[in-house]
């Protein structure tokens, strides 16, 4: 488990940002170093800010049009050509329409396709249930031979996109539309199926990822003010789990909440929770969206079920006190 050290101002006071601009420039970057580097999308260059590319590479970014099992189809074509195709459609079709051809021509046949969910969880929030895609981590996590990465900021997204590039075999990167503060330091590396803790902590453990991580940092600075020393933990990689990251943490402090923009039904609470009953049984609290979420904001539906700070800083204190 790595381990980067706090910052001294308040991760609630810095800038915001949209991972999807940190995506777009990663991959420009990739291409002109790569000229095995194509993009396939689906009819969704706009939404996944991808003009410039399209511009740039012309030759190089496949639209299929609305059609998501052709897709990721040719996607997986192109890369028995010997191409690395990443692949940009909205999270919600992207793992909903195409999970057959993920789990057969991606992930059996373990293609070297990079499927990148954008604007999961509940980005799309005024559009309602169809556009929210709260299920894609726990769908894929059923499926052998995919590496699931939830990055947290726009520094590990890039970050995980230039690992992805250079690793062969299936990778699921989710690429948050929702703004969120920087975390990671500039010279940030991913190394996948490791945890790094942002906050150490004897008393309880938040663990996190993606859109809701900087709110479980606003949540341990409030169980400081109260006495509660809580412990940080970022799980970008939610398969494969850093088991060892969790048993820590389960040994050494009193209970586990974990917070992430998913369902509660087999995401990374689910992972976090099969590993502790399994090996040492401790509370766990898992927040997340136990049901069909309804319309509104995604910041106004994170607060709904639990995952403000201060609902953070609740769950950890059940725990405890």
């Amino acid at each position: 488990m790595t381990e980067i050290s706090e910052a001294t101002q308040s991760i609630a006071d810095r800038p915001r940002y949209d991972c999807r601009n940190a995506y777009v420039e990663t991959l420009a970057e990739l291409a002109h170093e790569n000229h095995r580097i194509v993009g396939v999308v689906n009819d969704s260059v706009g939404s996944s800010k991808l003009d410039a590319f399209k511009k740039a590479f012309p030759d190089r970014l496949i639209n299929v049009g609305i059609a998501e099992q052709d897709m990721v189809g040719v996607a997986a074509g192109l890369a028995n050509g010997g191409r690395i195709a990443f692949v940009s459609a909205a999270s919600c079709f992207l793992t909903g329409r195409a999970l057959e051809q993920i789990k057969a021509d991606v992930a059996y046949s373990n293609r070297n396709v990079k499927l990148c969910g954008m604007s999961p969880g509940m980005a799309y929030g005024e559009l309602g249930p169809t556009h929210h895609s709260i299920e894609d981590i726990a769908w894929l996590r059923a499926i052998h031979n995919i590496t699931i990465v939830v990055p947290a900021d726009p520094i590990e997204t890039a970050a995980a996109m230039r690992w992805a590039a250079e690793v062969e075999g299936p990778v699921f990167i989710r690429v948050s539309r929702m703004s969120v503060p920087e975390i990671y330091p500039a010279d940030y590396t991913f190394v996948p199926g490791k945890a790094i803790t942002l906050r150490d902590g004897d008393d309880v453990t938040l663990i996190s990822n993606g859109t809701v991580l900087w709110r479980a940092l606003v949540a341990a600075e409030q169980l400081q003010d109260q006495g509660i020393s809580a412990r940080v933990i970022s799980m970008p990689t939610v398969k494969p789990l850093d088991t060892d990251a969790v048993l820590q943490a389960a040994r050494e402090t009193r209970g586990i909440v974990t917070a992430e923009e998913a369902t509660v039904a087999g995401a990374l609470g689910g992972a976090v929770a099969e590993t502790v009953v399994q090996n040492h049984p401790i509370k766990i609290k898992i927040l997340g969206v136990p049901e069909f979420a309804p319309t509104g904001s995604a910041g106004y539906l994170l607060d709904r079920y639990g995952m403000s700070p201060e609902g953070i800083a609740e769950a950890a204190r059940s725990l405890v006190t």
